[in-house]
């Protein structure tokens, strides 16, 4: 079984060292040539291409400057140890033991506009590129086509190994259309997370996504590698809701304060 994550947008630039263990992304060549061009845009230009302010704007213009090969512990981290939002406050990455973090690197991935697919232990470099970013060069529209078959096809390679040919999707939507569903050689199994208020089901997306860095650290710790198991998911009060569950789709809900 894999899961998927997405980035997170906030980031941790100096994680505690829990391994001397670490990894190289697949495409980096691919994500220098992303870096080339977005060195081309000015602070109020990299601004409006990401709707960001103008702090932000120049923090990632200086990001993809200092963007460079090779990749090495002295200039790049962790993946999963540098990404900081809801959903890695969840995972808590930085309390994991190294033997934890082996199993991660085998049944856990991270899907990333700038680097494609990461694994946990791969080294990155800071950046800010979301999926849905609609930068439009050469023969390429926006990043999905620019990444095309390429994380689909990485993905079934390593599905090949699973023991049980499942793939997790915990990303979000906007970064599970770079993965191709009708190409995956594996069922496709989606976790939903939502809050039991006055007999009602509510998604509340600060704590749907927290949610989903929970299950991936209930996966991670407990060793899952069968997806059945996943029904006792039951952390932060959470518990798998069969009524609202589908074959494809598996609710948890909990009761909301």
């Amino acid at each position: 079984m894999i899961t998927l994550l997405s980035p997170s947008k906030t980031l941790n630039e100096n994680p505690d060292l829990i391994t001397k263990e670490y990894s190289i992304p697949e495409f980096l060549d691919r994500s220098a040539v992303l870096v080339e061009k977005l060195r081309e845009f000015s602070p109020s230009g990299m601004g409006k291409l990401m709707d960001i302010n103008p702090k932000l704007s120049e923090i990632n213009v200086e990001r993809y400057l200092k963007w460079k090969l090779p990749f090495d512990t002295t200039n790049s981290d962790r993946a999963l140890l540098m990404f900081k939002g809801e959903v890695f406050n969840g995972l808590k990455a930085g309390t994991l033991n190294e033997d934890d973090l082996f199993y991660a690197q085998d049944h856990v991935r991270i899907l990333s506009g700038l680097y494609g697919i990461l694994k946990p232990l791969d080294l990155m470099q800071p950046y800010r590129l979301e999926m849905g970013t609609r930068i439009d060069f050469d023969h390429w529209k926006d990043l999905y086509d620019f990444w095309g078959d390429l994380i689909t096809d990485k993905i079934n390679d390593e599905m090949e190994s699973q023991k049980d040919k499942v793939l997790l999707n915990l990303a979000s939507d906007e970064y599970f259309k770079s993965v191709d569903e009708s190409r995956i050689n594996a069922r496709i199994l989606k976790c939903q997370f939502k809050e039991e208020r006055e007999g009602k089901l509510k998604f509340i997306t600060i704590y749907g996504k927290k949610a989903r860095g929970l299950m991936t650290r209930f996966i991670i710790q407990n060793k899952i590698d069968n997806a059945e198991d996943l029904r006792g998911f039951d952390l932060d009060g959470y518990h798998y809701n069969d009524e609202h569950s589908t074959d494809d789709t598996w609710m948890f809900s909990r009761l909301s304060e």
